[in-house]
Order: structure tokens, then sequence, then C-alpha cells
């Protein structure tokens, strides 16, 4: 690569950096909002039960959040003790668990990813709609070809 690519690239890692900043941020004020007690390590959490829509078994949780077990475990344990989901016995396998959000954790969950996505339509309200697909489709092209990669095994 030759000096202006490495120059493209590193202002791309450092508007990564910027935009990986800003979600940290917003992911804490929309944990908070959720309940004031909800660590932002468990939003990604809850935010899945709620997009998921019905219970999900904690194997599910840990590969599509790419966890560790004992992490999940404890985030689903903060959770329930807020009241914001439960547990259920899995009918299918008497040894695992499937975790689901409560009405009033819906309720929360709902209202606050209601909230995020009126924030992203006023944001994006002066961009020319061909902008947002262009970049809605290179974003999911990142995401592929990162999809490819192989972490270093834990």
């Amino acid at each position: 690569m030759g000096d202006a690519t490495d120059d493209l690239i590193t202002d791309l890692e450092a508007g990564f950096a910027d935009l990986m900043r800003q979600g940290r941020i917003r992911l804490r004020r929309r944990a908070r909002a959720v309940d004031p007690h909800l660590d932002p390590s468990s939003y990604p959490l809850i935010a899945l039960l709620a997009y998921e829509d019905g219970p999900m078994p904690v194997s599910a949780l840990v590969a599509r959040l790419g966890l560790e077990k004992s992490t999940v475990s404890r985030q689903i344990d903060s959770i329930v003790r807020l009241g914001l989901a439960e547990r259920h016995p899995d009918p299918h396998d008497a040894r695992a668990r499937l975790v689901s959000l409560t009405p009033e954790g819906r309720a929360r969950v709902d209202s606050v990813s209601a909230e995020a996505v009126a924030d992203w339509r006023a944001r994006l309200s002066e961009w020319d709609p061909e902008d947002i697909r262009t970049l809605t489709r290179l974003l999911n092209r990142l995401i592929d070809d990162d999809a490819e990669f192989e972490p270093d095994p834990a």
C-alpha cells in the first residue's frame, strides 16, 4: 500500500474509534434510561432479547453476543434481579434455560429503542436517502468481510 492509501486507512481507523466512543456514550445513556442500575455492558443483551422477541437459550445468547458464558450468566443474573428479564426451563432440554424479557423489561427497552430510532431519523433527516443506502450497503459489506475474520482462540 502506498502512503495515500495508508493515510486513508489511518483516517478510517480514527473515524471508527470516534464512532465507537460515541456509541459507548449512547449505550451508557440507553442503559440508564432502561434502569438507572443497569450496567451498560448488559444493554446489548437486553437489546438482543427485545430484537428476537421471545425466549432465547443461554447458549444462543453467548454465541450471538460473542461473550464468555460466565459473562453472559452474570449479565442475566443482573437483569433478572432488576426485574427486566426472567429465566424459564427449556422444554427441549431439562439442563438448559431460556431467557426472555419481562413485560416491564420489554416496555422499557421498546421505549428506549423507539427514542434511539427517532434520534437516528432526526440526525439523518438532512441526508440524501441514496447516501443512507450507500452507507448501509458499505457497512453491511464491512460486517460481512469481518465475519470471515477468525478471532484468536480463548
